[in-house]
């Protein structure tokens, strides 16, 4: 008799559709439905009757908790990443909630929420943390879940990122190319894993370049925090003629700055994540963005997969990192 994964590796489909095809659902066209029960009835496959009113009592939604502030959901670059995923997940019959966090409760305290209460079937995690509490959660649960980034757990789990210490080491070594001697770093807490790697990078490039390592500012990841990083190390002796931003965010902020200080508009400017508002800045902001069509459909697929049941270790997704150039990289370096 054969089992549900060994039935779709037969009919050349994903064990999710297989499985909502013998359970009947709309989503999955009457042909389909019809091919996969005649397959099962010649293979003898019959359905675990538990599973299936397991499957029958899922709640079909997916949740993405987002920190927020008043009148702001973010970080805005998720936004269009998490409108192709619900648009995928849609295609499956699940549907994607977005849950700001509320003042005084954790992104924790939801996660404890909506699993204990069996209100979602998966959770999507963004801006994960180096030691994240809601991935060691989640995995003592033995939930689906799949992360945007990822942690320094000892377990394995489900994700899609960046390479950004490659991005960050080769965008220092760069600006060194062009002439650039102090290049700083306008770096994110460095309790995010995406902060803590995109430091290493920086930090990498500078040593094998045989350049110090202090001119380092740590701030929010906002436009407000990275202005008032850029001032830190604007009013130093040893200013900076580059900075490597760890968020465009971060970066915009920097540009504000450099506006109001004496020679700023001859320091390079680069970021990361390719915010729209980037190319409409003064100067047109040089950015780094992770590679990959289409990522909103990776996470829904990802998160299909990790519903089956499919080990993390065959989730997981490392991009690579691509510039985008345009004017705030270009300035050349003025002499000391």
């Amino acid at each position: 008799m054969a089992n549900l994964k060994q039935l779709a590796q037969s009919l050349g489909l994903s064990i999710t559709t297989v499985s909502r095809a013998l359970d009947g659902y709309a989503d999955v066209s009457a042909s389909t439905r019809q091919r996969v029960q005649e397959a099962a009835d010649k293979a003898g496959y019959r359905p675990n009757a538990s599973a299936r009113r397991l499957r029958k009592q899922r709640a079909e939604l997916v949740a993405v908790t987002l920190p927020s502030e008043p009148g702001h959901i973010g970080p805005p670059h998720f936004l269009d990443m998490l409108s192709g995923c619900a648009e995928h997940l849609a295609s499956a019959g699940l549907n994607l909630v977005i849950a700001p966090v509320p003042h005084g409760e954790s992104e924790l305290d939801m996660c404890r929420r909506f699993v204990d209460g069996r209100r979602v079937d998966a959770m999507l995690l963004v801006r994960t943390k180096r030691d994240d509490e809601r991935v060691e959660f989640l995995q003592s649960r033995g939930f689906p879940f799949v992360t945007n980034g990822r942690t320094e757990s000892a377990i394995q789990h489900p994700f899609i990122d960046g390479d950004g210490f490659s991005g960050f080491h080769n965008a220092t070594l760069r600006f060194h190319r062009a002439g650039h001697r102090r290049i700083a770093h306008v770096a994110g807490p460095q309790d995010y894993y995406f902060a803590h790697v995109r430091r290493q990078g920086w930090e990498a490039a500078m040593r094998e370049c045989e350049l110090p390592v202090d001119l380092y500012a740590e701030q929010a990841p906002t436009e407000q925090g990275g202005y008032e990083a850029a001032l830190s190390l604007l009013h130093r002796p040893d200013r900076p003629t580059s900075i490597v931003c760890a968020t465009d965010e971060m970066a915009i902020g920097v540009l504000r700055a450099l506006r109001e200080v004496d020679g700023g508009q001859s320091v390079s400017v680069v970021g990361h994540d390719d915010l729209p508002i980037g190319a409409f800045t003064s100067p047109a902001l040089s950015t780094m963005r992770m590679t990959g069509e289409n990522l909103g459909r990776s996470f829904a697929s990802l998160l299909l997969r990790a519903i089956a049941g499919e080990p993390a270790e065959a989730l997981q997704e490392l991009h690579a990192i691509e510039f985008v150039d345009r004017d705030s990289h270009r300035r050349p370096p003025r002499a000391a």
